[in-house]
């Protein structure tokens, strides 16, 4: 596994933590890096902590543009893990410029089949696929 894929799932894992249990990501994310700390382990990855801070910085439309481009599901119907995951992916397809779209949709993808139920793959490669066909016409800031 890269060291981008690495930090990709522990960035999830802080994105999953945070949205379970209703808590700023900064706060999971600052309380992960105090723990690897005291456990004498190095620091988090940087990509990790961009994806986390990427990811509380756009949540607000990335939230809005999933809810409405995912057909027949609500962001709050969705699996935690998938909310997550598609908000992560979400973030790298639109606001990272050095990862290929396609790099941000497969990697979304493994972790939805590695994570998730066995329809979540499909359903996080189409929503992102469609956010990526309109990634050309949204406003991104």
């Amino acid at each position: 596994m890269s060291a981008r894929s690495k930090a990709r799932k522990r960035a999830l894992d802080v994105l999953y933590e945070a949205d379970i249990r209703s808590v700023p990501s900064a706060d999971v994310l600052a309380a992960a890096q105090e723990r690897r700390l005291d456990e004498g382990q190095t620091p988090l990855n940087s990509y990790t902590v961009a994806l986390v801070d990427g990811v509380r910085d756009h949540q607000e439309y990335i939230d809005e543009l999933l809810s409405s481009y995912s057909q027949g599901w609500t962001l709050d119907r969705m699996p935690a893990v998938d909310r997550a995951i598609l908000r992560l992916g979400s973030y790298e397809l639109l606001w990272r410029d050095d990862i290929p779209d396609a790099v941000a949709i497969a990697e979304a993808v493994a972790l939805a089949q590695e994570l998730s139920t066995d329809d979540s793959a499909s359903f996080v490669n189409g929503l992102l696929a469609r956010l990526g066909e309109l990634k050309p016409r949204l406003a991104l800031g």
